[in-house]
């Protein structure tokens, strides 16, 4: 079977420990996380997971099946790179003397559309945002010029390219159900 690169995207609410449970599904079914981020949701109170995983059609909807059952999960949807718009940002700690000392450095970094975000004597700080490919090569580059001290990168982030966010319709749903009940108990309690 054919793997593919899939993007995870989980809204939960901010529960202590449900991080550990949405992992542990990966784990027991011996999936790689490829990357992995986690942050506030436009919703209130409400977290949104982005993960990536390289896995078979099969295999993402029993993950997705296995993470919704979780009872703090609100919802769980799998996308394909052609479902979403998606960003890494990276940091690269470069040296200064070797990064003044090598011209075609500062010409490698704008041809990335990169940019220096501090300098002082010791080391300066380039940031990049983009697709991970870009990011991966611009560190290839920049480490055959012998100047990086350090590199980190994030998860992705991504959001679907659809007109609405899947969570607002569960949510407005969930709370019409809720209303209605609340309805239904004050009139038969009358």
């Amino acid at each position: 079977m054919e793997k593919t690169l899939y993007t995870l995207i989980v809204h939960s609410e901010n529960i202590a420990g449900l991080l550990n449970q949405v992992t542990a599904v990966f784990t027991r079914r011996q999936l790689n996380i490829e990357s992995l981020n986690v942050s506030a949701s436009s919703i209130k109170g409400v977290h949104k997971y982005t993960i990536t995983t390289c896995t078979t059609k099969d295999m993402i909807e029993k993950v997705v099946r296995q993470i919704e059952k979780r009872i703090d999960v609100l919802q769980a949807h799998y996308f394909t790179d052609e479902d979403i718009y998606f960003h890494e940002i990276a940091l690269y700690k470069l040296s200064t003397p070797e990064f003044q000392n090598t011209p075609l450095a500062s010409k490698v970094i704008r041809r990335y559309n990169g940019r220096v975000v501090e300098v002082n004597p010791v080391f300066c700080i380039v940031e990049k945002n983009g697709m991970s490919e870009e990011i991966t090569a611009l560190y290839d580059e920049l480490r055959a010029l012998k100047c990086v001290l350090q590199f980190v990168r994030s998860g992705r982030v991504a959001i679907t390219t659809s007109c609405f966010e899947r969570v607002n319709e569960y949510l407005a749903m969930r709370d019409e159900k809720y209303n209605r009940c609340k309805k239904s108990e004050k009139n038969e309690g009358e």
